[in-house]
């Protein structure tokens, strides 16, 4: 996981200085309402899970959820120069395998989108970079589970709510476009159940709390840029 983030970090701060400009940005380049963002997400679920056969605790019985590299897309609404709103959305099609004494079993996997909302406060920018931090929710939709290759049966998962918390920077390289770099972590578990031959059904409560960390390049508009109205006079974002 720290490789991951030295890596995000390393890299949006090497373009950062290679493509920002020499003098301090214009307070121009933080105009606009909305910011939309194209990015490659991590997504890093540190997952654990309580296996029941039959309704008894299996004694050593764990599972976890593989991580999975995507592309992701975010929309933000400011409300004021601090204060703004956002959407992240993904797909991803993580795998479920057993570990601790069902360790290597495959009990499959599934299609996941996990569109979080935060409310976030942005600090005013400090030269080119712009930090921020956001509080909110993510829910994660599972769904096209597959059948496990080695229990011949489905696993089921219920669909989850969890609380989130995030902190990232954009990083300001001139007429209204970023760089972005973020990271989320939610709290949130869900309940799995599948077949085993001779067993019957196994449940299990599963923790999935997963990281998401983002590098994504952005850009910063009012919808009067989209359609043209724009006062020529206005300084760009």
């Amino acid at each position: 996981m720290r490789e991951i983030k030295r890596t995000i970090v390393g890299a949006l701060s090497a373009a950062a200085f290679a493509v920002s400009p020499a003098g301090p940005v214009a307070a121009g380049d933080y105009n606009g309402d909305f910011m939309a963002r194209v990015g490659v997400t991590v997504v890093h679920p540190d997952s654990s899970a309580d296996v029941f056969v039959a309704g008894a605790l299996l004694p050593g019985g764990n599972a976890e959820v593989s991580t999975e590299v995507i592309p992701s897309l975010t929309l933000t609404y400011f409300l004021n120069k601090n204060i703004a709103a956002e959407l992240f959305c993904c797909f991803a099609r993580p795998n479920v395998e057993g570990k601790g004494v069902i360790s290597g079993l495959d009990l499959g996997d599934t299609w996941i989108f996990p569109p979080a909302v935060t409310l976030q406060y942005h600090f005013d920018p400090i030269g080119a970079f712009k930090p921020y931090v956001g509080a909110g929710v993510q829910y994660i939709a599972f769904f096209g589970e597959s059948v496990s290759p080695a229990l011949g049966t489905r696993i089921q998962l219920d669909d989850a709510f969890g609380f989130t918390l995030q902190a990232g920077v954009d990083i300001a390289i001139g007429g209204g476009w970023y760089l972005n770099a973020d990271v989320k972590r939610t709290w949130l578990d869900t309940d799995a159940d599948w077949g085993v031959t001779g067993l019957g059904r196994v449940t299990a409560d599963v923790d999935v709390d997963p990281w998401l960390f983002t590098a994504a390049v952005g850009y910063r508009f009012n919808l009067s840029d989209v359609f043209g109205r724009r006062n020529a006079a206005e300084p760009l974002k």
